[in-house]
C-alpha cells in the first residue's frame, strides 16, 4: 500500500467525477428531485376529501350536522337531499365518500335516541375509505359535544379520552417522510452510482488497463471508495439543509451523530455498489442488479412508508438484513426524537458490520491483476 499510487488514483476518480455529468445528476440534483417529490407529491395526509352529505331529515340539528361536514377542512362535501347521483359519483369515483343523516335525525335526538349515521365509502380504496370513515366519525362527536353543551341535553355522553401525540405532533407526514428520503438518496449514490462507474470501467477497458499496473486491490478498491464517500457525504450535506431550512422540517437531534450515522450507513452502500461491480461488469446488468438489491429494498422493505410489524413473519426476517431499516430508524429519532444511543449505537453498529463484510468479500473477489 503506497500512498502515492492511492493519491493519484483518488486524484484520477475525482477529475472523472467532475467530468461525468451523470454522476454530479445523481449526487445533486436527483436529492432535490427525491425531497420535492416526496414533499408535495407522496403524502400520506388525507385533507379536501370529496364526499356528499345526504340530508334525509329536514330539522335544525340536521342542518347543523350538515353544517359541520361543510366547515371540516378534511372534506370537500356537497349537500343534497337525494344519493342516487351521488352513489354513481362514488362509483365512478369522483366522490370518496357518502355520509347519510336519517330521517327523523332531529326528533330522535330530542327524544333521547341516538340513530347512528350512514357512512358509505368506496372499498376499493381501503386506506381511503378508513380516513373518510374516521373522519366522519370524529365531525360526528365533536358535534354531538356541542350539541349537548348548547342545548343542556341528558344524553349520557360517549366515554372521552386525552389524546397526546409525541414527536410529531402536528401529524405531517412529510416530518418522516423526508428524513427517510435520505436513505434513498444515500442508496442512489453510494450503491447506484458506484456500480455504474466501475461497470462502465470494464465495458471501456480502462480498468484491464488499471489493472496492469503495480496497483495493489487495497489501493484500487480505496481510490474507488473515499471519492464517492466524500461525494455522498456532500449530498448528505446539501439535503439535509434543504430539509430543515426551505422544508422546516424539526431536528432535535446532534448534527455529529447524523454525519456519523449517515458516514456508516454510506459506508454500506458503497460497499454494496463495489461488490455488485466485481459480480456484473456490464452497465445495464449492474443498474438493474443495484435496483433490485439496494433501492427497491430501501423503498419497500425498510419501513420508510409501510409498518414492518404489518408484514409477513418471513418478510420481516428479510426486513431485519437491510441497512436502510437502521438508518431510517437513526434518522426519524435524530429528525424527530433526539439523542437516544441506546437507539442509535446498535443500529449504527450493524450498518458497519455489512459495510465490513461487503468490503471484504468485495477485496477477495477483485483480481489483484489481470493475470
Amino acid at each position: 500500500m503506497k500512498f502515492s499510487r492511492f493519491a493519484a488514483l483518488f486524484s484520477k476518480e475525482c477529475r472523472q467525477i467532475v467530468r461525468d455529468p451523470s454522476s454530479i445528476l445523481i449526487a445533486f440534483v436527483l436529492p432535490i428531485i427525491l425531497i420535492i417529490i416526496f414533499t408535495y407529491a407522496v403524502s400520506l395526509d388525507m385533507n379536501h376529501l370529496k364526499i356528499a352529505v345526504i340530508l334525509e331529515d329536514d330539522s335544525a340539528p340536521a342542518r347543523s350536522l350538515a353544517g359541520a361536514f361543510l366547515a371540516n377542512s378534511h372534506f370537500e362535501s356537497r349537500v343534497s337531499a337525494d344519493r342516487r347521483a351521488f352513489e354513481r359519483d362514488l362509483v365512478a369515483g369522483h366522490i370518496r365518500g357518502i355520509v347519510i343523516i336519517p330521517r327523523r335525525f332531529g326528533e330522535k335526538l330530542r327524544q333521547g335516541e341516538i340513530k347512528p349515521l350512514e357512512v358509505i365509502t368506496d372499498g376499493s380504496e381501503p386506506n381511503t375509505a378508513n380516513f373518510v370513515q374516521n373522519y366522519a366519525q370524529g365531525v360526528w362527536a365533536v358535534w354531538f359535544g356541542q350539541h349537548q353543551a348548547l342545548t343542556g341535553g341528558t344524553l349520557t355522553p360517549t366515554p372521552d379520552s386525552e389524546t397526546r401525540i409525541w414527536y410529531n405532533p402536528e401529524l405531517e407526514s412529510r416530518h418522516f417522510l423526508l428524513p427517510g428520503a435520505l436513505a434513498l438518496i444515500m442508496t442512489l449514490i453510494g450503491t447506484l452510482l458506484t456500480a455504474l462507474v466501475i461497470s462502465r470501467e470494464w465495458e471501456r477497458g480502462t480498468m484491464e488497463a488499471l489493472l496492469s499496473t503495480a496497483v495493489t486491490r487495497g489501493e484500487l478498491l480505496l481510490g474507488k471508495l473515499v471519492p464517492y464517500f466524500l461525494l455522498g457525504m456532500l449530498s448528505l450535506t446539501l439535503s439535509v439543509a434543504a430539509i430543515i431550512l426551505v422544508f422546516h422540517v424539526p431536528f432535535r437531534g446532534s448534527f455529529l451523530l447524523l454525519g456519523a450515522s449517515g458516514a456508516v450507513f454510506l459506508f454500506s452502500a458503497l460497499g454494496l455498489g463495489l461488490f455488485i461491480s466485481t459480480v456484473a461488469k456490464n452497465q445495464f446488468v449492474a443498474c438493474q442488479i443495484a435496483f433490485l438489491a439496494a433501492f427497491m429494498p430501501s423503498l419497500m422493505l425498510s419501513g420508510f412508508i409501510f409498518e414492518i410489524s404489518s408484514m409477513p413473519a418471513w418478510i420481516q426476517y428479510i426486513c431485519n438484513i437491510i441497512p436502510a431499516k437502521y438508518f431510517i430508524t437513526c434518522l426519524h429519532s435524530l429528525f424527530l426524537v433526539g439523542n437516544v444511543p441506546a437507539l442509535l449505537i446498535p443500529n449504527m453498529a450493524y450498518m458497519a458490520a455489512v459495510g465490513a463484510l461487503l468490503l471484504g468479500l468485495t477485496f477477495l473477489l477483485t483480481r489483484p491483476n489481470l493475470e
